[in-house]
């Protein structure tokens, strides 16, 4: 029998997506604050212990959580939608690999990009459920809030870890036989500066464009805005102070994964009715059948990659041989997943 009585735990917790929100902010936080501990006493963590948290993180925590995102969002769809956006899935993937056999650079860059996107719209849409986004009225206020937060993720860690950074970044280009090449070869230092001041300026912008607009419309300081902030400064410091490797490995799942079953947990809650969902064996059926699917794609990539080791050690060879599949399957999950899917998207909020 259902009550609404609510137990002493829930009155302490909340509502789950707002402890989930609340469980991000904390371990970014207390990441942040345990390595710049260790940094400021001088105390390096080593590459092995680093690599080895970035496939945890990344493989065992966050990886079956973007094959629910797809689950989520087709399970009402029918079959010929989904077989439409199961094809166009497809078709991306093959067309990235192809891009990566001919141009390693262009595709690790468009690679990057994506991670940009992903981080900084998914969490956009995060906030219109769950942080709020009034201070945020204009498209290109918004556009500037996904660059800033997604930006986080690559440029932050590019400024802080130049030399890690463009260190793994060519072990990555490896897989296929690529090299870095440009500004970012042969000026790295000088390129990073400019990429860091470039962003600092869109940190400022967004921050005090946010402001001034939550000021105008209420006399002061929102809510909205005040969480974004720390929000904001939050993922700055975190990517400044966890050394790369680990903080990307760790983000995904600590960050975007949890945030993103939040999303879903609230979408959810205003859904009328459930009686439509999927039986247990079928939606078991589907994540077996999804699961098979990326293994095959990991195995094509294995394929055709001219290095998949990529020359290192075998924990760095996997680590760089698995970012470049998990590159491979973002850009599809973004673009089909989301952009293409004007009905209601991966990262849909009503």
């Amino acid at each position: 029998m259902s009550t609404t009585t609510a137990s002493p735990v829930q009155r302490l917790l909340g509502e789950p997506e707002r402890t989930a929100i609340g469980a991000s902010r904390a371990a970014l936080l207390l990441l942040a604050v345990g390595f710049g501990a260790l940094s400021a006493v001088g105390t390096d963590v080593s590459l092995r212990t680093q690599l080895i948290a970035y496939l945890v993180g990344m493989v065992a925590l966050n990886l079956p959580h973007g094959g629910y995102e797809h689950f989520s969002n087709l399970r009402r769809r029918g079959l010929p939608f989904g077989a439409r956006y199961v094809g166009l899935y497809l078709g991306f993937v093959a067309t990235f690999v192809a891009l990566f056999v001919v141009a390693p650079l262009p595709a690790l860059a468009l690679a990057f990009g994506t991670a940009v996107a992903k981080g900084g719209h998914g969490d956009l849409r995060v906030m219109d459920a769950l942080v709020g986004t009034d201070h945020l009225p204009t498209r290109p206020q918004r556009a500037l809030a996904a660059l800033v937060r997604g930006g986080a993720v690559m440029i932050v860690p590019a400024v802080f870890w130049t030399d890690t950074f463009y260190g793994f970044t060519g072990i990555m280009l490896g897989v296929f036989d690529g090299q870095l090449a440009g500004p970012a070869a042969s000026s790295p230092e000088a390129f990073t500066t400019a990429l860091g001041a470039g962003y600092g300026l869109a940190v400022l912008a967004h921050l005090g464009g946010g402001l001034a607009t939550g000021w105008r419309s209420t006399g002061g300081v929102s809510r909205s805005w005040l969480l974004d902030a720390a929000e904001t400064l939050l993922l700055v410091a975190y990517f400044a102070l966890v050394p790369v490797i680990v903080a990307i490995g760790l983000y995904f799942p600590l960050w975007y994964s949890m945030r993103q079953s939040a999303r879903s947990m609230a979408v959810e809650r205003e859904l009328p009715s459930r009686t439509e969902g999927v039986s247990l064996v079928v939606a078991w059926g589907v994540l077996v059948v999804g699961a098979l699917a990326t293994a095959t794609v990991a195995v094509a990539l294995w394929t055709v990659a001219p290095n998949p080791m990529a020359g290192g050690s075998t924990l760095s060879g996997a680590v760089a041989f698995y970012t470049i599949f998990v590159c491979v399957i973002a850009l599809p999950h973004v673009v089909v997943g989301e952009w293409l899917d004007f009905g209601r998207g991966i990262w849909h909020v009503p």
